[in-house]
């Protein structure tokens, strides 16, 4: 990126924090160029204060250091120039531009802070109180002026879940969830609403990202036996039977999470149940639908059984990773047709992370598991390194794309925090290890717009770093006493599946259109039904020959002489047989329920018993 030379001699010590403000280099042809570098903050018991990226990673003096332990909050504005806290006292807001603080509210008890996305308003909540005279409760959620200071609205908000209003990018449309009803306002005036949407039992919605046409995605619980149902609006057109952009229905879901892409076209649902009836997870039961704003609808196949434990859409909002199944989990990247364009494989993950850009892809084990990451390059999908960050419960990207924050924080963990800086290529820049009697409650990245750092090429070889590499610690499994002179066994309780390119390789034939790819399914239902059906009525009429004279290589392979492995074939066959029918429907566009699609998956299985059986006889 190109900008305008700045004189060094007049910035600080503070320059890679200020907004506006860079390092200069000189690029391949001679140009000087600007690098900017964010900062971060870090809230615990030893106060709030704020470091320098890298490469320097020292104490930035723009924000003075907030000692002691009542720091309940904090938060960046949305492009970084910005940050509010609060200190127990006061929420105080300051501008790290120039070092000026612009202003001081008396709001002791604030839990909660967010700056709207061009600056304009501050939204501040508290716990929602009663008074002995007021049964109407206290207004807890308040709306201010950034520029003025003053209290643009107040409202009261019970639940700290969804405390802050929505607003559009530009700011032109805010959105607030008020009793079964979404109300919109224009242009930050909260004294009445511009429009309003309202549906039986509204649970939950998401305004979509991006400029107008502005869209919303609702959430709507099932009840006595109807489905729960998403529907897709766009702003302001909700009257009608045929106002929604596109509806998807489904019966299993306690509660939804709404993910829009950048270009809000498309959202993935998670549908989630708290209990799974059938006993296999203790997570409940998840299911993960498609809904685009033409349309189009889908459920998202995933190949194996078990939790979703994270979903996330790629920067280009051209594809989407899901981390899914039982441990070890798989990891596959779909594309806008819900097909699987790269698997990973299995390992121990449940979360997943793609940079800025969009051109890297971390999968990360944290929480329960070690803390393994596998640094993909999501271009060529080639696995760039496999740091190990052990014990972390917080991840995230640096706004430059390069690097990454990992912390150990409290209450999750109140041993050993700390929090480290690394480079995508696996080498720790930087480390701090909070003290044994001290916590570190959280760290955050400051922002930057997109746009402001350019994608650079990925690169494969570890960068330098001057802090110690640390071998992770390998936990060797138990073995008994009576195995532990005896030599170690390769055995596992998992086998697990290496990376597979799910893409058609160059050279080889062209990939089928999507109709012709269900003609050619169907075709082959047909064939193989109408195959088994001959098989069974010509083994049904061929006549059974006497015992002496039959040569041992006539007999059918279909009778054992044991009545019980033909009875066993004989269901083998039938349930296979309702598989490939199976088969034909999904082939013909029909959406087939859950235990049918598991049924299927069981194909392989039951072929393979059937082949052993027939061995057998």
């Amino acid at each position: 990126m190109l900008e305008k030379i700045i004189n060094l001699d007049n910035v600080g010590d503070d320059f890679g924090l200020m907004a506006g403000v860079s390092y200069m280099s000189i690029n391949s042809r001679g140009w000087k160029s600007e690098t900017r570098v964010p900062a971060w903050s870090v809230r615990g018991s030893e106060g709030l204060y704020m470091v320098n990226g890298p490469p320097h990673f020292t104490e930035s003096t723009v924000f003075p250091r907030e000692s002691g332990k009542n720091c309940k909050t904090c938060t960046f504005s949305k492009d970084g120039t910005l940050f509010a806290w609060g200190n127990g006292e006061k929420i105080n807001v300051i501008n790290v531009t120039n070092k000026g603080q612009l202003h001081s509210f008396d709001l002791p008890k604030t839990v909660c802070l967010e700056f709207s996305p061009k600056n304009t308003v501050l939204a501040t909540w508290q716990p929602y109180t009663t008074s002995k005279d007021d049964t109407a409760g206290i207004p807890n959620l308040q709306l201010y002026d950034v520029k003025t200071g003053t209290c643009l609205k107040s409202f009261i908000q019970k639940k700290m879940q969804n405390w802050c209003p929505s607003w559009s990018e530009d700011e032109t449309l805010c959105a607030r969830n008020v009793n079964n009803e979404v109300h919109f306002f224009e242009n930050n005036n909260f004294n009445t609403f511009a429009s309003k949407l309202h549906l039986k039992k509204i649970n939950d919605f998401v305004l979509s990202p991006g400029p107008q046409p502005y869209k919303v995605a609702v959430y709507v619980p099932g009840s006595k036996g109807a489905p729960s149902f998403v529907r897709l609006y766009q702003y302001p057109n909700f009257d009608g039977p045929h106002a929604a952009l596109a509806n998807k229905s489904f019966f299993k879901a306690d509660k939804v999470t709404m993910l829009w892409n950048k270009k809000a076209t498309a959202v993935l649902v998670i549908a989630s149940t708290e209990v799974d009836k059938t006993g296999a997870s203790y997570y409940g039961e998840q299911t993960l639908h498609y809904i685009a704003t033409n349309g189009e609808s889908a459920v998202v196949q995933l190949p194996k059984n078990g939790p979703i434990y994270d979903v996330v859409w790629n920067s280009s909002s051209t594809e989407f990773c899901a981390v899914y199944g039982f441990m070890p989990a798989k990891a596959t990247v779909f594309n806008l047709k819900c097909d699987p364009v790269f698997d990973f494989g299995t390992g121990p993950r449940n979360a997943a992370y793609y940079s800025p850009h969009g051109h890297i892809l971390v999968l990360a084990g944290f929480g329960n598991l070690r803390g393994q990451m596998e640094v993909w390059d999501v271009k060529n999908y080639k696995l760039i390194s496999k740091p190990v960050a052990s014990d972390s419960t917080y991840f995230a990207w640096c706004p430059d794309g390069e690097h990454i924050l990992t912390a150990t924080c409290a209450p999750r963990l109140r041993v050993n925090n700390g929090y480290k800086i690394w480079h995508y290529t696996g080498s720790v820049l930087h480390k701090y290890d909070v003290p044994s009697n001290a916590e570190l409650w959280q760290v955050s990245w400051q922002p930057f717009l997109d746009g402001i750092f350019p994608e650079k090429a990925i690169t494969y070889q570890a960068v330098p770093s001057d802090v110690p590499s640390e071998e992770p610690k390998v936990a060797t499994a138990y073995r008994p006493p009576a195995l532990r002179n005896k030599p170690v066994t390769n055995s596992k309780l998992h086998e697990e599946e290496p990376p597979q390119n799910m893409k058609p390789q160059p050279g080889n034939e062209k990939p089928l259109s999507k109709t012709a790819l269900k003609n050619q399914r169907k075709h082959e239902a047909k064939k193989a039904a109408k195959q088994e059906a001959r098989s069974d009525k010509s083994s049904d009429m061929a006549p059974t020959p006497a015992p002496q004279s039959a040569p041992r290589n006539t007999i059918s392979q279909s009778t054992s002489g044991d009545p019980e492995i033909d009875k066993k074939i004989k269901n083998l066959k039938k349930k296979l047989k309702a598989i490939e029918q199976l088969k034909e429907q999904a082939a013909t566009g029909k959406q087939l329920e859950k235990n049918q699609l598991e049924k299927i998956q069981k194909e392989k299985a039951l072929l393979q018993e059937l082949e052993d059986l027939e061995l057998g006889i």
